[in-house]
């Protein structure tokens, strides 16, 4: 190889370097995914593995523990549930490494350097701890594992050296947080961490049944493996457009959230439109066909599922060496770290 030649493949090597980005998401295992999982985060994360770049999806047990302590039993079996929808919707194990958060002991370790150095006033003015405990009245939150939990998520950031974390506009506030927490770790240590970008998603608006957001506190969910006969009744039974009493009148397409899903998954969402605004189509036909489309749409992601079910060895397999691959990940970025503030007591 010439000069030239060897020039040109490093600077296509270094390009192709840059490009790469290093991707860290999670959701917990606090019960079944929804289609706005699916829409909001899953096809988002496939679109990034497949792109080529490092992903570290995991399933992130420690933070559903801080909202669901008094149930704990309750986490392994979702944990074993949300892997099987990570699969079911296109998450592959050869291409993203998907594992569970606490048995890569390495995110606890470094929440706690993290923790020693974190004013307890930014955790207290954080947007979305007031929002959650605001949302979730029923739960006693005034813990010090939840007050902490954005600590604990700069540590599932930063043990990887995640370059870009994929997060809807709602979720910015925690990412800026973690950049001002790696920022005071680099001021008081070493300039050791690149500072994280948000990678912001657009989340598509996808209320639950009863118009609210969809959210499994709300019980207004659409689940990944709900079956087509509870697919058709929810829908059946959704809230439609407030302002139209009699079918002959017509209808407000852009405010009914029947319409929203229309949008979303059916391609002919413009003719639905025109014959709501037209008063051919009543709200009851609407949301039939609504559901016929959607129980379609799901069908292929159901039939993956009921294989895997079938077959949980392999899944728990997939579990475990995603969680050996992590693990080496985050292995080496603490022993650095503790190399750095000086506490590393490997020659004793």
């Amino acid at each position: 190889m010439n000069s030239k030649t060897a020039t040109t493949a490093e600077t296509t090597t270094a390009a192709k370097e840059l490009q790469t980005k290093v991707i860290l998401s999670g959701m917990r295992p606090t019960g079944p995914l929804h289609l706005g999982h699916l829409l909001g985060a899953l096809k988002n994360w496939k679109k990034l593995q497949d792109e080529g770049n490092i992903c570290f999806y995991m399933i992130a047990d420690w933070h559903a523990l801080s909202t669901e302590y008094e149930k704990p039993q309750m986490i392994r079996n979702n944990t074993f549930e949300i892997a099987i929808d990570y699969l079911s919707c296109g998450l592959d194990p050869e291409k993203s490494t998907i594992f569970i958060q606490s048995l890569v002991q390495q995110h606890i370790e470094l929440h706690m350097i993290f923790s020693m150095i974190v004013p307890v006033p930014w955790l207290e003015r954080n947007p979305v701890y007031k929002e959650q405990i605001a949302e979730l009245q029923e739960k006693e939150l005034h813990t010090y594992g939840f007050l902490g939990y954005p600590v604990l998520m700069a540590s599932d950031i930063m043990v990887y050296k995640a370059t870009h974390i994929p997060v809807g506009i709602d979720q910015l506030p925690h990412i800026e947080l973690t950049r001002e927490i790696v920022r005071r770790f680099n001021f008081f240590y070493k300039d050791y961490f690149n500072v994280p970008e948000s990678l912001l998603t657009e989340t598509p608006k996808l209320p639950g049944t009863d118009g609210r957001k969809m959210s499994k506190s709300y019980g207004n969910c659409i689940y990944l493996k709900e079956n087509p006969k509870d697919i058709k009744k929810k829908i059946l039974s959704m809230f439609t457009d407030p302002k139209r009493i009699y079918k002959k009148d017509p209808g407000h397409p852009d405010e009914c959230p029947v319409f929203a899903y229309h949008t979303l998954f059916n391609k002919d969402h413009q003719k639905m439109k025109n014959m709501c605004l037209s008063s051919e189509i009543g709200c009851v036909e609407c949301k039939r066909i609504l559901s016929e489309i959607i129980v379609e749409f799901l069908k292929s992601i159901q039939e993956k599922r009921k294989e895997l079910e079938k077959d949980p060895e392999k899944v728990w397999k997939i579990l475990k060496q995603g969680t050996e691959k992590a693990s080496i990940v985050a292995e080496k970025t603490l022993k650095e770290i503790k190399n750095i503030i000086g506490i590393n007591y490997e020659k004793i």
